[in-house]
C-alpha cells in the first residue's frame, strides 16, 4: 500500500512548540504550543506544562505567551485581546493548581520582556518614542487623544535617522527599546531617550544591561551598564563603543558575555567570552562556534533560551558542522557536551540538572524532550495525526569536494524511487549565509519529494557550523559558494544517473535568492529558477535595507559604502542580468525590510526587459 502524501495545506494542521521554562524550583516547566487559525489568518498559542504525573495543556484559546514564574506555582501570561487598546500591554496571573487566567497588570506600553527582581518588583523592556518618552505616564484621556492625531497622520511618515525601520516591526523612526523599574505600582524608565537597550539580566539587586545611545546612526556596538536598584545608582561598566557585546551572563558572581569588534571576519564574527569589569574586558574563551542554534527549519515558530547558567555552569546550543548540540562550560570554561544527536535544537532550559529542550530530526518535526541524569525522554508527539501514513523522505548524505575542500550535502529521494525512471530535482539554497542545512524535518522539501523531485541541499562556504574561517566569504560572494553549489550538483547528478538534466530546478531565500540570481547569471545549467526574497543589487540594497547600511560593504570587502561601489556592483546579480535565459519567478513581500521588495523588482523587469519569462509575485502584509 503507498503512503500518502505531504501536502502543502499540512501546515494548516502543525502544532508548533517553543519558549521552555522551568519553574523556580525545577519541580516542572512549561511551554507555548502555537497553532494557525486558518479563518483568522494567524497563529494562536496555549500553554502547556509537565509535571512529574505528566504533560497538561493550562490553557485553551486565549492566545497568549510565558513572561516568567511569579513562584513556583504561578505563572505570569503575556495576553493580547482583540479589543485591546492600542499601545497597551496586559500580563496575567494564572496558577498551576487550575482556575482561570486573571489580569495582573496593565501597562500603557509595548512590553517586550519582563522579569522579577524582587517581591513586588520588575524590570521591563519596552519601546519608547524618543520624542515623547514618558508617554507612559498620560492619563487615559491624553493617550486617546494623542492616538487620534497619529491617525489623522497616517498618510505620511517622516524619517530622519538609520534604521527607520526593522524586519519583522515596520518602521522604527523614533522608537528605542528602554528599560523600566517597576516598584510596587511605580513605574520608572531607568535609560535615556535616546538609548537602546539590547538585553538585561539580574543578579540580586543589580540590573545589567547591554545599551548603544545614538541618534542619527545607530553604530551597532554597545556599552555595558549596572544599575544598583537599592541604592538607586548607575554604574558604566564599559562605555566605549568599539565592540558589540552581547549574551550577558553570571558564573560566580562574576559577570561574562560575548564580544566582537568585527575587525577580524567582519559584522558575522563570533564574539568572544569576556569577563566585564569596570572598564575592562579580558577575553576568557575563543568559543570557535556560537552559543545559539542556526540550522535552518521552515517549522520552528516562536523562541526560546539558547543559554542557560546552572548551578555556575553555562549551557548553551551551538552549530556543530550540520546538526546541532548542547554543550556546557564549566567555571574554568572547558568543554563538555551535554546532548548530541543529528538534528536541530530549537530552544532548551535547564534547572538543577534537567535540561528540557525542543528538537526535530529527519522524520519528525519539534518536539519536547527532557534529560535527567543522562537519560532523556520524548514528551510529546505534537503531529503524529498529521503525519501519519505519509511518506517521510530521509536525507541522504553526499560528500563531495570542492575548491579543494571537503564538504556534504544530502538528497530526498521521492517515495518508490527506481532507478529506471527519470526523475526532475530542484537545488534548495539557504539563507544567511551564515545558516546551517542539517537532516531535521522541513516541510517544502517534504512536499517537493512527495511531488516527485529529488531535492538536493548542501552547506557550502560560508555557512554556520565550522567556525569564522570556514563561514568568511567577505569578497567572495558568487565566487567560491557558486563553485560548491555547481560542484555540489555535479555530484549527485553522477551518482544519481536517472536525474533528468534537462529539468534540474534551483531556488532559494534570502542569501539563497541572491545565489539563485547569480546563477541564472552565470549559467544556463538550470530549466527554471524560484528566488525568494533575493537580493539583485547590493548598492540599492546597501540604502533600503534595514541592516544594509553597515552590512552590505563589510561583506564585500569595502570599508564604506562609497569606498566600495566597484566591489558592490560586482558581486550583485544584477551586473550579469543581460546573461539570463533562465525562465525565473520572484517571489517577494511588501513588508520584507531585510531583503527589501526592490530588489526583485529590478532583477524581474531586467528579465522582462529581455523577454526572458518572468513572473514576480507580491505577498502584501508579509
Amino acid at each position: 500500500m503507498r503512503n500518502k502524501k505531504i501536502e502543502i495545506e499540512d501546515l494548516y494542521h502543525f502544532r508548533f512548540p517553543s519558549n521552555l521554562l522551568y519553574s523556580p524550583k525545577g519541580n516542572s516547566f512549561v511551554y507555548e504550543v502555537a497553532e494557525i487559525d486558518e479563518e483568522k489568518n494567524a497563529y494562536r498559542r496555549n500553554i502547556w506544562i509537565k509535571r512529574e504525573e505528566g504533560i497538561k495543556q493550562l490553557t485553551a484559546n486565549i492566545d497568549a505567551n510565558i513572561a516568567f514564574f511569579e513562584n513556583e506555582d504561578t505563572l505570569i501570561l503575556k495576553r493580547k485581546m482583540d479589543n485591546q487598546e492600542a499601545g497597551i500591554t496586559n500580563y496575567y496571573q494564572l496558577s498551576l493548581n487550575g482556575g482561570e487566567a486573571l489580569l495582573w497588570k496593565s501597562f500603557p506600553l509595548i512590553v517586550s520582556k519582563i522579569n522579577k527582581l524582587a517581591e513586588n518588583t520588575y524590570v521591563l523592556l519596552a519601546s519608547i518614542e524618543s520624542d515623547d518618552p514618558d508617554a507612559f505616564l498620560d492619563t487615559k484621556e491624553v493617550r486617546q487623544d494623542k492616538a487620534r492625531k497619529k491617525k489623522e497622520e497616517e498618510d505620511y511618515t517622516i524619517v530622519e535617522e538609520i534604521p527607520y525601520w526593522a524586519n519583522g516591526s515596520g518602521f522604527i523612526q523614533g522608537k528605542r527599546t528602554a528599560l523600566f523599574l517597576l516598584e510596587g505600582d511605580k513605574l520608572k524608565r531607568l535609560t535615556p531617550k535616546y538609548t537602546d537597550v539590547l538585553e538585561f539580566l539580574i543578579h540580586g539587586d543589580t540590573i545589567y544591561y547591554a545599551a548603544e545611545t545614538w541618534q542619527r546612526k545607530r553604530k551597532m556596538r554597545n556599552g555595558i551598564y549596572a544599575f544598583d536598584v537599592s541604592k538607586k545608582k548607575k554604574e558604566t561598566l564599559i562605555g566605549t563603543y568599539t565592540h558589540s557585546i552581547h549574551d550577558l551572563f553570571i558564573l560566580k558572581n562574576e559577570l561574562y558575555a560575548q564580544a566582537t569588534d568585527k575587525k577580524a571576519y567582519g559584522s558575522n564574527e563570533t564574539g568572544k567570552i569576556v569577563k566585564i569589569e569596570k572598564g575592562k574586558m579580558t577575553i576568557v574563551k575563543d568559543p570557535v562556534l556560537g552559543m545559539h542554534g542556526s540550522i535552518g527549519s521552515d517549522i520552528s515558530l516562536g523562541g526560546g533560551k539558547q543559554y542557560v547558567v546552572d548551578e555556575d555552569k553555562l549551557y548553551f546550543i551551538t552549530t556543530d558542522d550540520d546538526h546541532n548540540a548542547i554543550w556546557m562550560y564549566d567555571e574554568k570554561f572547558n568543554k563538555h557536551v551535554v546532548y548530541e544527536e543529528k538534528g536541530s535544537i530549537k530552544c532548551l532550559d535547564i534547572k538543577k540538572g534537567k535540561v528540557a529542550y525542543i528538537y526535530s530530526d529527519e522524520k519528525n518535526t519539534y518536539d519536547v524532550y527532557e534529560c535527567i541524569n543522562k537519560k532523556e525522554k520524548r514528551l510529546t508527539n505534537l503531529n503524529e495525526e498529521v503525519l501519519k501514513d505519509k511518506y517521510i523522505a530521509i536525507p541522504k548524505r553526499i560528500d563531495y569536494i570542492s575548491c579543494g575542500e571537503k564538504l556534504h550535502g544530502w538528497v530526498l529521494l521521492p517515495e518508490n524511487y527506481s532507478s529506471k525512471k527519470k526523475y526532475p530535482a530542484i537545488l534548495d539554497i539557504h539563507g544567511g549565509p551564515r545558516v546551517t542545512y542539517g537532516i531535521n524535518f522541513v516541510h517544502e522539501m517534504q512536499v517537493w519529494s512527495a511531488k516527485g523531485f529529488v531535492v538536493m541541499f548542501t552547506n557550502i562556504r560560508g555557512s554556520d557550523g565550522r567556525g569564522d574561517d570556514f563561514a568568511d566569504i567577505r569578497d567572495q560572494y558568487g565566487e567560491v559558494d557558486y563553485e560548491n553549489l555547481m560542484d555540489f550538483v555535479d555530484t549527485v547528478l553522477e551518482k544519481y544517473t536517472n536525474i533528468d538534466e534537462k529539468k534540474v530546478c534551483v531556488t532559494g531565500g534570502s542569501y539563497g535568492g541572491f545565489m539563485v540570481n547569480w546563477m541564472i547569471g552565470h549559467t544556463n545549467r538550470f530549466c527554471c529558477a524560484v528566488s525568494q526574497r533575493s537580493i539583485s543589487n547590493w548598492l540599492s540594497k546597501a540604502l533600503i535595507s534595514d541592516i544594509g547600511y553597515y552590512h552590505n560593504a563589510d561583506q564585500h570587502g569595502a570599508p564604506h559604502i562609497f569606498d566600495g561601489i566597484d566591489r558592490l556592483w560586482y558581486h550583485s546579480p544584477l551586473k550579469y542580468a543581460k546573461n539570463v535565459k533562465t525562465p525565473t519567478l520572484f517571489i517577494h513581500s511588501d513588508e520584507d525590510y531585510r531583503c527589501p521588495l526592490p530588489e526583485g523588482m529590478q532583477m524581474m523587469q531586467a528579465l522582462a526587459y529581455q523577454n526572458i519569462e518572468t513572473r514576480l509575485v507580491i505577498f502584501h502584509g508579509e
